[in-house]
């Protein structure tokens, strides 16, 4: 049954997320830890800050001492404690992340003062904390600063940093086998004969499957019969994800489908609303042929064989499953806006996402010339999809367009 690509994504989002996948865990060392995703929540050890720090460069005083003339009685910088206390008309020379001295409860920049010889002349009214970060402002001690489900960033690393995890607790990185099929694909090292075409989409899935924090495992070409079909399935079933590049459509020698089904699949949708994609199977073996079997409960995309297909499909689908399998708990697809440079039209009925490119800053749009969803020179021409909606036909130069980067 053919879906529109909203509920394609929600079904394959809502399938994985509900299923009882049996996800793994490791421990590795804080250097590696970026791109992975969290399999612990994270708790401060901490106060952050531990102290009532400054937030500016500037005097650190009593605020109902001004407007005035204060007594300088030292200077504090970051990694070092006022050792005194500041009385009634004193002042504290303090740096930025200096912690804030006893009896001080403001700080006054710098360029609001005057100083002349060992005073500081403050024209202007301070309010209580006035550029004080109070002590555990950031994070309380014992407070949860990351949970699990989180792809770690550089800035989630520096958070585990500061609070002294050398190593973290992250999900395996799934499994996933990628199967492409057809009799007339030969290896990437053989000169192919005019009828065949070299093994492209195994190479792009794999590629597509690292960015999304999977281990690609690419298998043998199935070939256009059932017997051999079947084989390949099972040796990818081994892996925690399935993915299949072609024989999903309508053909006499696409087999994929019937293997599938005879091993148990139930099919959520078989076609989605898109070009180029539109033959896209999403699945589960969840049938009796599946009882028992190792592949039992596991997921597969049939994508589409073409290579502009293959790759749309795997993005807007497939690597939200990846990144499920892998403990993300949101997986996100950005589509930002940008004004599109000329005018643009498309027949409606069908999202679809078409080569172009976008502007350094991200602001505007340009449709690259293809010639079809084979013609992988005009996908490297781009750096995105313009995702055309299928209820508009026509576009001007300067309207807005979605557009989903490569």
């Amino acid at each position: 049954m053919a879906v529109t690509f909203h509920v394609a994504r929600e079904t394959v989002i809502r399938k994985i997320a509900a299923a009882d996948c049996r996800r793994r865990f490791e421990t590795v060392e804080l250097r590696a830890a970026a791109g992975r995703v969290l399999g612990e929540d994270i708790d401060a050890d901490r106060d952050t800050p531990a102290l009532s720090r400054s937030a500016r460069d500037g005097y650190a005083i009593r605020a109902g001492d001004v407007p005035g003339e204060l007594a300088v009685i030292g200077e504090v910088r970051a990694g070092e404690r006022y050792a005194g206390e500041v009385a009634r008309g004193q002042a504290v020379e303090i740096m930025t992340g200096a912690p804030v001295p006893v009896g001080a409860d403001a700080v006054v920049m710098v360029e609001h003062c005057e100083r002349i010889d060992g005073r500081v002349r403050i024209d202007a009214a301070a309010e209580p904390l006035q550029n004080i970060n109070p002590q555990g402002c950031d994070a309380a001690t014992g407070e949860i600063v990351l949970r699990v489900g989180k792809r770690l960033d550089y800035s989630d690393v520096a958070l585990l940093a500061m609070y002294g995890r050398s190593c973290v607790q992250v999900y395996q990185l799934p499994d996933v086998a990628i199967v492409a099929t057809g009799d007339e694909i030969v290896d990437v090292a053989k000169k192919p004969a005019e009828h065949q075409i070299r093994n492209s989409n195994a190479y792009a899935l794999a590629a597509q499957v690292a960015r999304a924090g999977g281990i690609p495992r690419i298998l043998p070409v199935a070939r256009d019969t059932v017997e051999h079909t079947r084989k390949l399935v099972e040796r990818g079933m081994q892996s925690d994800l399935l993915l299949l590049s072609g024989g999903v459509s309508a053909g006499k020698y696409d087999v994929v489908e019937p293997v599938l089904a005879a091993m148990g699949a139930e099919f959520f949708f078989d076609s989605v609303l898109i070009q180029p994609g539109k033959p896209l199977v999403f699945g589960q073996f969840t049938g009796a042929a599946a009882q028992g079997a190792p592949w039992n409960g596991k997921f597969f995309f049939g994508l589409p064989g073409n290579p502009a297909s293959t790759m749309v499909t795997f993005e807007i689908f497939a690597r939200a499953a990846v990144e499920l399998l892998g403990g993300q708990t949101e997986p996100m697809l950005p589509m930002p806006f940008a004004r599109l440079t000329r005018d643009f039209r498309h027949r409606p009925g069908l999202t679809r996402f078409l080569p172009a490119h976008v502007s350094a800053d991200g602001g505007e749009v340009t449709p690259v010339e293809s010639h079809g969803s084979g013609d992988v020179p005009a996908l490297t021409r781009a750096n995105a999809y313009l995702v055309a909606d299928p209820l508009r036909a026509e576009y001007a130069r300067g309207d807005f367009i979605p557009v989903l980067l490569k």
